[in-house]
């Protein structure tokens, strides 16, 4: 049946106080994000059982109610209407209704704001990328050839395939400009503008920088006889374009401040460029390289010293991290260690975790034998975690009933380790979830699939043990979800 998006959109308003307590309101992915006047108001029992909610909570001060993907879009193109508001974005729902936060708050919740709209792009290209990647794999379908060797008329496709998917990665910096732009104030085009300018032709492709730099040939500007700044692009780099699109934002707001407005587009947007474009390549741009390539080093030294503990921890407090939302913060590592070191071995980890989730909540789906909403939920959110969104998985099934999640994190962790001890790495970023393998070394994928066998066997089974403790206990009744 289909569902009623505006009435679900009424129920909530009404469970959250009425539209007179609501400032703001964002969606992400899977979730409502909203900026509430006054949260006493809210009537949180009320607000889960709206038909579609997976859950809710209140983070950081910002209310979340969890619907999922595709509907959370329709709900909440139905809920401003009825509360008479006009479209915000996440970041401006935080600056609302957020409480005073620390660094590392301030910091995950940039990395949020910036990465959030540009992961569909990333995580499309990624699939691209793993499909061209089995393509061209050699002995994977045919002994001793690739499917193009053996099918020549593949090139074609294999050539254009791998030019979409390559397009997101060559020119991240130019989506990460855009993105960053907007939320620091800036002129989104600008921050285009900024982003492909680290990316130009004529800049010495950032993969050539190392063999270059060995043999002593990276080419410079001469400027003025003065000094030389190197010629060297920045694709793939996410740190050198958010430094110039901070650097650029600030700038360009100082200068709309101070120029007068008869003369502002011809001298604002010149300046900003002029100013930020110089500062990105003679002193931004190295200085954030080395520290990403302090970062990335720095992470791979700890794997490499201790891996059974770094994946353990990492397998084990993944999804905690998503409840928080600083699994934002791991994106952009992925994205730093795929373009000093060509792999990441963090994001394969990400995705068992997915599974995990995934696995969790298909066991709740048995161990709710009388209740056809719960079923429901459990199916479905299973198969979205499945697929990559564990939102719906974590906050509608597993937290709430909290046995189904600590089996997920158990066998996350248990995955984790076995795929860091036989060194799997994913070339690109895809979609974190079953289709993860595409993303996978191909002489890596059988040990991958092994890690996914584990981390959905092990939150299953363990989850059925454990309910048949807590249904004696009588808890899973008290915590289901309405």
């Amino acid at each position: 049946m289909k569902a009623d998006y505006r009435q679900i959109a009424a129920d909530i308003l009404e469970a959250i106080g009425g539209k007179d307590n609501v400032d703001k309101a964002a969606h992400c992915v899977t979730r409502l994000r909203l900026s509430l006047k006054d949260q006493s108001l809210v009537n949180e029992a009320k607000v889960k059982e709206a038909d579609l909610v997976k859950g809710a909570f209140e983070n950081s001060g910002v209310y979340q109610v969890v619907i999922g993907a595709g509907d959370v879009e329709r709900v909440y193109a139905e809920f401003i209407k009825l509360a008479g508001l006009e479209a915000a974005t996440v970041a401006e729902v935080k600056s609302s209704g957020g409480k005073k936060m620390n660094p590392l708050q301030k910091l995950v919740k940039v990395f949020s704001d910036v990465f959030m709209p540009i992961i569909p792009a990333i995580i499309v290209a990624g699939l691209l990328m793993g499909i061209n990647n089995l393509l061209a794999s050699e002995g994977l379908f045919v002994e001793g050839a690739t499917l193009i060797e053996e099918y020549p008329n593949l090139q074609g496709l294999w050539d254009l395939v791998n030019m979409m998917a390559n397009t997101a990665f060559v020119f991240l910096p130019a989506l990460v400009g855009w993105s960053a732009t907007k939320r620091f104030g800036g002129s989104e085009v600008l921050g285009i503008v900024m982003g492909l300018l680290l990316v130009h032709p004529d800049l010495l492709n950032a993969w050539g920088y190392g063999q270059a730099a060995l043999e002593g040939e990276v080419p410079t500007f001469n400027i003025l006889g003065l000094f030389e700044i190197e010629k060297v692009g920045y694709q793939g780099q996410i740190l050198p374009i958010l430094a110039a699109a901070f650097i650029l934002s600030h700038i360009e707001i100082f200068l709309k401040k101070h120029v007068p407005n008869a003369i502002q587009l011809l001298v604002v947007p010149i300046t900003t460029i002029v100013i930020t474009g110089f500062l990105a390549l003679s002193i931004v741009g190295p200085l954030t390289r080395g520290l990403g390539n302090v970062i990335a080093t720095g992470i791979v030294n700890v794997f490499e010293a201790v891996p059974v503990v770094g994946a353990l921890l990492f397998g084990l407090l993944y999804a905690p991290l998503v409840v928080t939302g600083m699994h934002h913060l791991f994106l952009a590592i992925d994205l730093q260690l795929i373009a000093e070191t060509n792999g990441t071995f963090l994001w394969p980890m990400l995705a068992l975790s997915n599974i995990a989730q995934g696995a969790a909540a298909l066991a709740m789906f048995l161990v709710f034998k009388h209740d056809a909403k719960q079923k429901s939920m459990a199916s479905t959110s299973s198969i979205s975690a499945f697929f990559g969104i564990t939102e719906p998985a974590m906050f509608g099934v597993n937290l709430p009933n909290k046995f189904p999640f600590y089996s997920a994190m158990i066998g996350s962790a248990v995955a984790a380790v076995f795929i860091t001890l036989n060194d799997v790495q994913a070339f690109a970023v895809g979609v974190g979830g079953l289709p993860g393998f595409l993303s996978i070394f191909t002489d890596k994928i059988l040990i991958f699939i092994v890690g996914m066998v584990i981390a959905l066997v092990i939150p299953f089974v363990l989850t059925l043990a454990l309910s048949k403790r807590y249904m004696k206990k009588g808890e899973i009744e008290q915590n289901k979800v309405a």
